[in-house]
């Protein structure tokens, strides 16, 4: 018998997460808002929205209603945007079996309560850690969706949910690791936002590989500084959660963040670019909530706290990139 999924969103991520699911032999309902949309996945067997031209598994099969979606699911998988998961969930969490494993693919940190995705998760639908796992990775979905190798990490403070997620998500182009490291793959996968925005407006403002190389590599720095006070493992943030992702999303043009930081390096205003931004940039609203963090745990985080400045201050990316490299000069550790 196949194991049976959940996924919510259909958003390209979720989307093609399903199709990894499916190729994996899961059996996978796929959780959808939109009737019309979910209407199409089912009678196509493609998201038009989203991910155009990409065949899906017939094994995937969409709804509208939340419990049919929870129905015998033995894991849950959660692809919506990381500040509407607590409403979402109170919600879901009801309809779901009571041993279900729910499984975040949301790269974010709560605003106001700067939590970590998992502690929403075993908060609103009061699951201990064990029920709770996170995907994390340098996963761009369209090329994931195109069936292109990649590796992830499926991280549980249970070794052995993790390694039963791993199974139900291994596939011959998908690769999924495990550790139990939960709270360093979820800050590799939401501070890698930050700081693909900081590359991309330095993109924008016609700045070249030196500065990106930089931004990319301090960027990993102040991530793993915030994970030590946070209780991480640093060898976290050397693997495909932490650098892996951290490339993928700083230099790759299907990246909503660095896309999104460019347009803002261009000089297009905060309200110009979430005009012609289709998808959730998730780093937008979690630099807040990252600085946040940081500050709670005395990390000081200067790109973050630049892109701050630029994203929600108003500061000019040319202003803030003066302040940033006149700071104090000091070692490299």
């Amino acid at each position: 018998m196949s194991t049976r999924c959940a996924v919510y969103g259909t958003g390209s991520w979720g989307t093609a997460f399903a199709m990894v699911l499916a190729d994996a032999g899961c059996d996978v309902s796929l959780w959808g808002r939109r009737p019309e949309l979910v209407e199409a996945v089912n009678a196509t067997h493609m998201n038009p929205d989203y991910l155009p031209g990409i065949a899906l598994p017939d094994t995937v099969r969409a709804t509208t209603d939340p419990a049919e979606a929870a129905r015998d699911a033995e894991f849950v998988v959660l692809a919506v945007p990381s500040q509407t998961l607590r409403g979402n969930l109170a919600e879901w969490a009801p309809l779901l079996r009571p041993d279900a494993v729910l499984v975040s693919l949301m790269k974010g940190v709560e605003l106001g309560t700067a939590k970590l995705m998992s502690e929403v998760i075993e908060e609103v639908a009061k699951a201990g850690p064990e029920r709770v796992a996170v995907l994390s990775g340098p996963n761009l979905a369209k090329e994931i969706a195109a069936r292109q190798p990649a590796a992830s990490v499926v991280a549980c403070r249970d070794e052995s949910v993790a390694q039963r997620f791993q199974a139900a998500c291994h596939t011959a182009y998908f690769r999924p690791y495990t550790n139990a490291d939960v709270v360093g793959c979820e800050l590799g996968g939401a501070v890698k936002n930050v700081i693909a925005l900081a590359v991309g407006i330095a993109d924008g403002m016609g700045l070249g590989d030196n500065t990106k190389a930089s931004l990319i590599t301090r960027g990993l720095a102040e991530t793993t500084r915030l994970g030590l006070a946070m209780g991480a493992d640093a060898h976290t943030f050397a693997g495909l959660a932490g650098m892996g992702d951290l490339v993928a999303t700083c230099s790759s043009p299907l990246s909503r963040n660095h896309t999104f930081g460019t347009n803002l390096g261009r000089g297009m205003s905060l309200a110009e670019t979430i005009a012609v931004t289709r998808q959730t940039a998730e780093g937008v609203k979690s630099c807040e909530s990252v600085a946040d963090l940081a500050r709670r745990h005395g990390v000081d985080m200067p790109i973050t706290d630049t892109v701050v400045d630029i994203v929600h201050n108003g500061k000019p990316p040319v202003v803030a990139v003066k302040e940033l490299m006149s700071r104090s000069a000091k070692s490299e550790r």
